[in-house]
């Protein structure tokens, strides 16, 4: 009679080393590793959002500053008379205005409508064979004169007279008339029109502003 006896025991197998000593220095070198690197990435962090607190900070001590000054050199009083200030100087200038727009109305600086309708007027008028070299207007108008020339010297009464229909030259008249043939220079021919000067009053009543008119 014969009995097998197994005499092989797990215990006695050789066991698989999963963790040598050289794998767990390596892992524990790289969890160092990135243990420095998150606290040096959180120590920047830090740093600048420090930074920024700080100057968050002083530009809210400049802004208190600056609104306490601001708070004591306007104070409710001061922007009140201040005001007032304004409003009288707004006022004065408002009745400036008005007694200069009064004044105009009223005609007391002299003519206010300008010389343009006395331009008009000469443009609209004209007689062939007669041409304007220059007028003189004062003031108001009150004084007129002009000069010109003329071919035929009887043209010129035509003129004054289609010069009476302009509305603007209504009562107008002329009291003096001076006519005079033009310089010639020596050698040359004689022109063959006249020169004349019309005038409201005498020359040197008053003073004249004077205008031209091409030929």
């Amino acid at each position: 009679m014969s009995q097998q006896i197994n005499l092989f025991n797990p215990v006695f197998l050789k066991q698989k080393k999963y963790f040598s000593v050289l794998a767990m220095l390596q892992a524990l070198a790289l969890i160092v590793a990135g243990s420095a690197l998150f606290y040096a990435y959180a120590a920047h962090q830090v740093t600048l959002l420090a930074a920024q607190s700080n100057e968050a900070t002083k530009r809210y001590d400049t802004e208190q500053l600056r609104l306490a000054a601001l708070q004591s050199q306007f104070s409710p009083q001061q922007v009140a008379q201040l005001l007032g200030i304004e409003l009288k100087q707004a006022q004065a200038r408002a009745a400036a205005q008005q007694e200069l727009l009064d004044t105009l109305k009223g005609g007391a600086i002299g003519n206010t409508t300008g010389y343009s309708q006395y331009l008009r007027a000469f443009a609209r008028q004209s007689v062939n064979g007669l041409w304007l070299t220059g007028f003189d207007i004062a003031g108001d108008a009150a004084q007129l004169s002009m000069k010109g020339a003329v071919l035929s010297p009887d043209l010129l009464p035509v003129y004054v007279q289609q010069l009476g229909k302009e509305k603007v030259l209504h009562g107008k008249s002329f009291a003096v008339l001076q006519m005079q043939q033009p310089k010639v220079e020596t050698g040359k021919p004689a022109l063959r029109y006249v020169e004349f000067t019309l005038q409201s009053v005498e020359a040197g009543s008053s003073e004249a502003k004077t205008g031209g008119a091409a030929p």
